[in-house]
């Protein structure tokens, strides 16, 4: 797959197949990556856990926080576990809303929802964690549905993506999932969804192209260009 190389027909043909966009939002709305991974290597350190290097978290960003725990550090104590949300936790919220959108996304959203389409989003977030993020962007207002981890299994379990699809009365062939790791291209495939990935995320571009993508976007701009390029 080589990236960015459509020309506009295709780009208007492959747009005007979907009803519903479903977007993650750290590392594909929000340019929350760096910030992520130093909050949990920090909170690791606090409670007295083996440090590990920064790629390994970053690669696990996408999972919920309990999923991430057990990928990072394997089966620990359960208060030893408790101890590193509530750190990771306590060091996110203080630095929550620092985060950047990338830029051109929250104008993106906005075009997407005057244009007619259903935008949702999908996240291993909290749900605290994405309301606090979606009013301090103002962007609350222009998702249909958002499902977070709080709520559903964790990615790449197919529900948050099954939910979305059910409450905005839509099928699997008509919604598209953009997103950032290999959790969300493969929650897209458990659930039938075509996907685009996208490479300035958490995850590289060797990583996501195991995944049967329709498309693969290294710039926000270009995988926003060609989703409005209708």
């Amino acid at each position: 797959m080589q990236e960015n190389t459509n020309n506009s027909m295709k780009q208007s043909t492959i747009t005007k197949r979907f009803d519903l966009i479903v977007w993650d939002w750290d590392g594909t709305l929000a340019n929350s990556t760096g910030m992520i991974t130093e909050a949990f290597v920090t909170a690791a350190a606090h409670v007295g856990l083996p440090v590990v290097p920064a790629e390994k978290v970053t690669n696990i960003i996408g999972l919920g926080l309990k999923e991430s725990i057990f990928a990072v550090y394997g089966d620990i104590a359960p208060e030893m576990a408790q101890k590193l949300a509530q750190q990771y936790s306590a060091n996110y919220y203080a630095g929550e809303q620092a985060i950047p959108l990338f830029e051109g996304a929250k104008n993106t959203i906005i075009e997407l929802n005057r244009r007619g389409y259903k935008v949702a989003v999908a996240t291993g977030k909290g749900r605290r964690g994405l309301n606090l993020a979606l009013q301090h962007c103002g962007l609350t207002q222009y998702f249909h549905a958002t499902r977070t981890v709080d709520e559903c299994f964790s990615k790449p379990h197919p529900q948050m993506l099954d939910e979305l699809m059910d409450e905005c009365v839509t099928t699997p062939e008509r919604t598209l999932m953009i997103g950032d790791t290999s959790y969300d291209m493969q929650m897209a495939a458990n659930a039938g969804v075509p996907a685009v990935a996208v490479t300035f995320g958490a995850q590289s571009r060797d990583k996501l192209l195991a995944y049967n993508c329709i498309q693969m976007f290294n710039q926000f701009n270009k995988l926003s260009a060609w989703l409005l390029d209708v």
